[in-house]
């Protein structure tokens, strides 16, 4: 349920707001939004775990003193619902890129489809997308990649503790995953197909939960931002 405000100022003393980020919007984005419509209020205004532009969903968002917390909220576990396309991968490891490969998925049988979903729940270890917003030497990944450049993935510890199948339609087949921080779905649908001998990426992803919270529980970005504007500051509180 959304809180109510009544004052400008409950926002400096510190507040978490759930926000559904849009499709196509960078987490940044958000922040940016948000925090611009606290002007001429300068307020702290961060985010608790990045979500690709290309993912919808639960995004929280941290104001004033809360921004301390945002290490703590964003090592909570998620939930993702999604859907991956079998039979071709991408360099990205989703739709941000064109097919690389593909392959035929006409032997794969709904069965083993199922259990593959097994060998990947528990403690694992995932390479990183090269496509992805980690930092080597100061400058993303991404950023090396659509370069041309050659980068070097470490991988990463990463807890799965629910994978299963919602929905197949080959190649569509829709996914529900609960995870540890730090976990790219991507890589996991990457890893995925390549566990069958076919390949398998991202084509769409919602964050549903994290921790105790839901999306359901979220606001729209411009509904927050229009009732934000709406407050009327009583008594503007000093800049953080």
């Amino acid at each position: 349920m959304k809180k109510t405000y009544t004052k400008i100022e409950e926002f400096a003393e510190g507040q978490l707001l759930l926000v559904n980020k849009p499709y196509n919007w960078t987490s940044f984005d958000v922040v940016g939004k948000i925090r611009n419509s606290f002007k001429p209020l300068k307020l702290k205004v961060g985010h608790a775990g990045t979500l690709d532009p290309l993912a919808t969903g639960l995004l929280i968002i941290c104001t004033g003193k809360m921004t301390k917390q945002i290490d703590t909220f964003q090592a909570e576990e998620k939930e993702y619902t999604g859907t991956m396309i079998l039979g071709a991968t991408t360099p990205s490891y989703d739709m941000e890129t064109e097919p690389d490969k593909k392959f035929d998925t006409s032997q794969l049988t709904e069965e083993q489809l199922r259990n593959n979903c097994e060998q990947f729940i528990g403690d694992i270890q995932q390479y990183p997308p090269a496509h992805s917003a980690i930092k080597i030497d100061g400058e993303r990944l991404y950023e090396k990649a659509r370069r041309g450049e050659d980068v070097e993935l470490r991988l990463r510890s990463v807890t799965i503790s629910a994978f299963e199948l919602t929905r197949i339609e080959l190649p569509e087949v829709d996914f529900r995953v609960v995870c540890s921080k730090g976990t790219y779905i991507r890589s996991l649908v990457n890893d995925f197909g390549a566990t069958l001998n076919n390949g398998a990426y991202l084509s769409k992803l919602r964050r549903t939960r994290s921790g105790n919270y839901r999306v359901d529980d979220a606001w729209e970005v411009m509904e927050l931002v229009n009732m934000i504007r709406g407050l009327k500051v009583v008594n503007e509180p000093a800049a953080e």
